[in-house]
């Protein structure tokens, strides 16, 4: 579930830079998540380890009906910390 609620995150984001950033399709994507401070439905904030398959599906799931997105690749890479952010993205 952390892993779904984290990839409609990261989609949110990424629409919100298409926006700003005037781009049409977003064509690649490098994000890098450590472990994850979450909360929801009224449970206290702690940490999660977030499964990088789950996470590119989840991903994939959210956007495949949207033309901004068609055949766009998520490169998802582990990192130390608890955090996550997009460090690239290729896109028109």
């Amino acid at each position: 579930m952390h892993d779904f609620l984290l990839a409609k995150e990261i989609i949110d984001k990424l629409r919100e830079i298409a926006a700003e950033k005037k781009l049409s399709k977003i064509r690649r994507v490098n994000i890098e998540i450590g472990n994850i401070s979450m909360s929801h439905d009224g449970h206290p904030e702690h940490l999660e380890e977030i499964n990088t398959d789950n996470l590119e599906f989840g991903l994939g799931g959210i956007v495949k009906d949207d033309p901004m997105f068609q055949g766009a690749r998520f490169n998802i890479r582990k990192t130390e910390g608890e955090s996550w952010g997009i460090t690239d993205i290729e896109a028109e």
